[in-house]
């Protein structure tokens, strides 16, 4: 059994972590509740963007823009990942990684080459570690998700696609359903084609008739110039709101893990307290036993 002095020092280090998860709890919740507001304020214009692409894909046009064409053959996959710069927020990193390896896993077997998009330093960590082809990334990107700071590895891929390199451009990343609940998600951002609204239907406020009638627009001044920046602008604000959506998810899933943290730390100060104080009780009827004796014996 370990001595008083040693259990003693154990429920110091321990009293000192406490103070620490607790102190990273509240920083936590004053963060959260801004990234939601950035969240829900980004959400309304990417459903809108997301449901006018996805009747744009029916459009009938003269003019068809890359992105709108499906390629005869896939060969290569663009993977843009996304994830948080720092840890201690539970498996909110691990489970969209594990979603990305397993469709990584699934191009692979069908061989089909992958390009990856790596946005924060834990996804950018796992894909070097996988030897993963990385064609862009993005670290330390702060607290705030900036347009700036998106658009050059966004554009790496969009270049790509544009160029042949690449096929196809698929998403990972987490959608925030509350603060206990967040979801990994996959979605194909190009080419652009007719499929359920992932992010919308994980937030729970999915469009269901819009895929009952298709429509085309009246294009002004002409489809082309419309479609070539209407098009590139919704790749970046798609990616944009997966990196709001992604660090609401992250402030909520690290609040959560360190009250976790806190309640586990103060019982194992009570059983370790428990414990030194049956180790100074017996400590002290050892000394009282040995006083008898040796007073028993004189």
């Amino acid at each position: 059994m370990a001595s008083s002095r040693e259990i003693r020092v154990k429920i110091n280090s321990v009293k000192n972590t406490k103070k620490i998860t607790k102190a990273m709890e509240m920083v936590a919740a004053s963060k959260m509740r801004k990234a939601q507001e950035r969240m829900r304020a980004a959400r309304p214009y990417g459903a809108k963007i997301r449901a006018v692409m996805r009747r744009m894909s029916y459009a009938k046009t003269e003019y068809r823009h890359p992105l709108l064409q499906k390629r005869e053959q896939i060969k290569n996959i663009g993977l843009i990942v996304v994830t948080s710069d720092k840890g201690l927020c539970g498996g909110l990193n691990t489970n969209v990684l594990r979603a990305a390896f397993s469709k990584m896993k699934e191009w692979d077997q069908a061989g089909k080459k992958v390009q990856v998009c790596a946005i924060g330093n834990k996804g950018f960590g796992f894909m070097q570690r996988l030897n993963a082809s990385i064609a862009s990334y993005l670290t330390h990107m702060g607290d705030t998700p900036h347009m700036e700071k998106l658009l050059p590895p966004v554009t790496v891929m969009l270049e790509k696609y544009l160029a042949g390199e690449i096929d196809e451009i698929h998403l990972c990343s987490t959608v925030f359903v509350n603060t206990m609940k967040q979801e990994p998600v996959m979605m194909q951002l190009a080419p652009i084609v007719d499929q359920p609204d992932q992010m919308a239907k994980a937030e729970g406020d999915e469009d269901r008739g819009i895929f009952e009638h298709h429509w085309d627009y009246i294009y002004e001044p002409d489809a082309k110039e419309i479609l070539d920046t209407l098009l590139k602008r919704y790749i970046e604000y798609t990616v944009y709101q997966a990196v709001a959506e992604h660090m609401a998810s992250e402030q909520s899933a690290r609040m959560v893990a360190m009250k976790a943290a806190s309640d586990n730390a103060g019982t194992l100060i009570d059983e370790l307290t428990l414990v030194y104080n049956k180790t100074r009780q017996a400590a002290i009827t050892k000394e009282l036993s040995e006083i008898v004796g040796g007073a028993a014996a004189v």
